[in-house]
Formats: C-alpha cells, sequence, structure tokens
C-alpha cells in the first residue's frame, strides 16, 4: 500500500498526488457528509442532484494544484431545462453548490440539457490583503459535452492547453472524482501520458465510490510509483450571513426592497440562503434604515 499522511481521512478528504515516472500529476476527491450537507438544502430530482454532486467533486478536484487564496467557483449556466450548475470550494476546504432547473427534465439528463448557447465559467478570487483589492481570474468556455467529465476535460484543453483526464461518480451517499494532468514540460517518459491515461480508464464509477482513497491510488498506479503529496480535509460551509442580506437588499433598491417587506405580516423581508436553508427576517424599519442617508462627519475642530 501507499503511505499516506497521518491526517488523512477516507471520507470528505483531497489527496493531491504524483506519478513520478510518468510526469503525471493527480487528485482525488471523496466528500460524504458534505454531499450530505449540500443536498440538504433543496429536494432535488435524483437526475439534477447527481449532476450537482459531479459539479461539486469537480471544483474540489480544481483546487488541488490551483493556487486559490480565496475561492474557486464552477458555474454551469443555459437557458434549457437544466438552468445552472454552480459549486464553490475555499482555500479552508468549505464546500458549497447549488442548482436551477425546470420541469420536465429529459432523460438521461446531460449537459445537452443546458441548451443551446450554453456556457462553462471557472472563476478564482483572492481575497484582498493590505488595502490591496482582490484579484479575479475566469476562464469561460462553450458548453459542448455529453457528460460534465467530458466538458471540465475540454475547459483545460481549451483554456489551459493542459491535457486531463477527469471521472466524475455520485450517489445518494457520496460524490467522488479523480483528476489526471500532466505536468508541464518534458517530465516523464515518453509513454508516461499514456500509461497513465490507460490505467484511468480501467476504472469504473461504482469503484470510485466504493473503494477507499489508498486502495484505489495503489490499485491503479503502483507500478508508477504512485506518491501522495498532501491531504486537505473537506466540508460544507456556508459565507452566507445577515450583513450580506441587507447588502443584497440594497442593491435592489428602496422600492423593491419595501416590496419584499409588504407581502409579510408583521412587515418584514425573510430571505433564505438557496445553499443552506438558512433564514434571515429584516423588519420594515431594519430595511428603511439602510437607504437613509449616512450621517457627515463633522469637521476638525467643530461642536456637535
Amino acid at each position: 500500500m501507499i503511505e499516506m499522511p497521518a491526517t488523512a481521512d477516507t471520507d470528505d478528504t483531497l489527496l493531491r498526488f504524483l506519478l513520478e515516472t510518468s510526469g503525471v500529476r493527480g487528485v482525488l476527491v471523496r466528500l460524504t457528509d458534505t454531499w450530505a450537507a449540500v443536498r440538504a438544502s433543496t429536494d432535488y430530482p435524483a437526475a439534477v442532484a447527481a449532476c450537482l454532486g459531479e459539479t461539486l467533486a469537480a471544483t474540489a478536484l480544481m483546487t488541488g494544484h490551483a493556487k486559490v487564496d480565496g475561492r474557486l467557483s464552477v458555474q454551469l449556466r443555459g437557458t434549457g431545462a437544466l438552468r445552472s450548475l454552480f459549486a464553490e470550494c475555499t482555500r479552508d476546504g468549505t464546500l458549497r453548490g447549488l442548482a436551477h432547473w425546470s420541469e420536465p427534465l429529459p432523460e438521461p439528463l446531460t449537459p445537452r440539457a443546458f441548451g443551446d448557447g450554453s456556457l462553462l465559467a471557472i472563476t478564482i478570487e483572492s481575497i484582498a490583503l493590505g488595502g490591496r483589492d482582490g484579484t479575479r481570474y475566469q476562464g469561460l468556455v462553450g458548453l459542448d459535452a455529453d457528460t460534465l467529465a467530458d466538458a471540465f476535460e475540454g475547459y483545460f484543453v481549451q483554456s489551459e492547453q493542459l491535457p486531463t483526464r477527469m471521472l466524475l461518480a455520485t450517489d445518494g451517499r457520496a460524490a467522488s472524482g479523480l483528476m489526471l494532468q500532466k505536468l508541464p514540460g518534458d517530465t516523464g517518459d515518453d509513454d508516461g501520458w499514456k500509461r497513465a491515461s490507460a490505467l484511468f480508464e480501467t476504472l469504473g464509477r461504482d469503484e470510485l465510490l466504493a473503494t477507499p482513497p489508498d486502495e484505489l491510488l495503489f490499485r491503479l498506479f503502483h507500478e508508477d510509483g504512485v506518491s501522495v503529496l498532501g491531504a486537505r480535509a473537506l466540508r460544507f460551509g456556508c459565507s452566507c450571513s445577515r450583513e450580506r442580506v441587507a447588502g443584497m437588499l440594497q442593491s435592489l433598491g428602496r422600492e423593491e426592497a419595501l416590496a419584499a417587506v409588504s407581502v409579510h405580516e408583521p412587515p418584514e423581508a425573510e430571505i433564505r440562503c438557496e445553499f443552506c436553508g438558512q433564514s434571515y427576517r429584516l423588519p420594515r424599519e431594519e430595511v428603511l434604515a439602510l437607504f437613509e442617508p449616512m450621517p457627515t462627519a463633522a469637521a476638525p475642530g467643530t461642536l456637535q
């Protein structure tokens, strides 16, 4: 068996590994409690939940070798029955995600359900430090694939010029993913990428879901000297807050914000976070205060 970090767990974990002989790097992700928390916020149809689980696993995979000082998000959107899939992973290993859809859903449900002109966007945002603005990078490609794994592989080829293989799988208990990427440059032997890809092809979705990470990596890549570079714990986390809700209401404008208040008795704005299900209630007086002018600071040396 391969040597695992002492902190590595079999669930809700991300493993980075290296096939030095082949010149290939990889990431393996398995989500259990995290996946259960994402599903608990909304009663998703089974096919939509499967797409969301795969997107969640893929998002975590992409943070394995990318420098993420803030958060990485993946969004697929279109105008078809499957309207959008969104997932986000932060530098702290917190994940959240949601999906929007409309009935009836086609069978089988594939990325084709996003409709014509659909897009895949991957965004990396850094946190502002020392008074400097944070940075934001976004890669955007057309969505033209029969599976989500194919769509993400196509993104890396088009946007990053990086040969990539990805397998995604989900069921009611877990969401898992495996990603291989050829190391930049001419590292590894001449047949390294071809050999790693052939071994990758022997892995099925059921085996990806059922096999413990250390056993899986050993079974696939032990002849190529697989070594684990590091492990990271993953968990569900949402960044919603009362302050963010207030900011959202301000962005709507006074008239629309008050319209949201008027439909409730007693008068209050009730906002539910789609990611975690948390509800926020802001009384009418608090909503009105959001649009009051800020007091002007007194000039130095004057009395108030």
